[in-house]
């Protein structure tokens, strides 16, 4: 693997690949690499003959200047842990390469980016649809992986990539999770040691809340009750706690198609956010299972 700093580098191994008649896939990150990153290069080193994965700590998504201030910078030790796994290429642009000055264009997702994040975090997905636009660019991949802790960010990449005709194929990878279940995340570092017994109950919650729903339990209720298990376990201030349509991120009030519960919390200074699936519960559906 060798680190490569601009465009113009990149651009010259890229061309050479695809006169090799090479397919490429793209990994982006901004660095703090954990478990759930390694995962997505594991799946483009199977699925492409040739993986980039970038680092970029983008600072047109961050609405909170401490939080960017905060964020882990951590470039020698992610390249030491991406040496087992096949990448050939880290790409670290500094801000220069990525928005250079004169730079004026923004990249905006309406629909799957309102709501959720989007209302928590304003201008937070302009600046996340921006930069992956140009990493998707920029890398000219065939491919690229994302993860499914940041569903709504999915959404967003998908819809961008399809509106604006880009080659790409966007690849959504299960949410990796600690043994206790707590979704992966590189703001998990700045977790003390009480907290982080703390956060399991996250997604034991969420957890809970599949199951009631499951059961017939009427939605606001669920959500309610989830939000008090939240709180009397010692979490802050949540965000969001909602039922939403997948893939079209649509506000739920009954779970009669596909659609997931999505949670943003905070905890010790730190915002944590987890989704999971939730089946179809139909009186059709329920009845087709329990006959069965």
């Amino acid at each position: 693997m060798i680190i490569i700093r601009t465009k113009a580098d990149l651009r010259r191994l890229t061309e050479g690949w695809r006169r090799a008649g090479e397919t490429i896939g793209v990994v982006p990150t901004m660095g703090a690499l954990h478990a759930g990153h390694l995962s997505l290069v594991e799946a483009a080193c199977a699925a492409t003959d040739r993986v980039i994965v970038t680092l970029f700590v983008n600072p047109r998504q961050f609405n909170n200047p401490a939080d960017l201030a905060k964020y882990p910078r951590t470039e020698e030790s992610d390249g030491e842990k991406l040496k087992p796994y096949g990448a050939d290429i880290l790409y670290v642009p500094d801000g220069a390469q990525m928005y250079p000055e004169g730079f004026a264009t923004t990249v905006s997702v309406t629909g799957v980016s309102d709501g959720l994040c989007g209302a928590a975090r304003p201008g937070h997905f302009d600046g996340v649809a921006t930069v992956v636009t140009k990493l998707l660019l920029q890398t000219d991949a065939d491919q690229a992986f994302f993860g499914e802790k940041d569903y709504q960010q999915l959404q967003v990449v998908r819809r961008l990539a399809e509106d604006l005709d880009l080659k790409t194929r966007i690849i959504g990878c299960p949410t990796i999770r600690e043994g206790d279940g707590l979704a992966m995340s590189s703001r998990n570092l700045r977790l003390d040691g009480n907290a982080r017994a703390v956060a399991p109950v996250v997604r034991e919650a969420l957890s809970r809340a599949a199951d009631s729903i499951c059961d017939g339990i009427p939605i606001a209720i669920v959500l309610q009750d989830t939000r008090a298990r939240l709180t009397d376990a010692g979490l802050g201030e949540i965000d969001y706690l909602e039922l939403r349509g997948d893939p079209d991120l649509a506000i739920l009030s009954t779970a009669d198609r596909p659609a997931r519960i999505f949670v943003a919390a905070w905890l010790d200074g730190v915002r944590l956010i987890d989704n999971i699936p939730v089946p179809v519960t139909s009186p059709q559906a329920r009845h087709l299972e329990t006959a069965g």
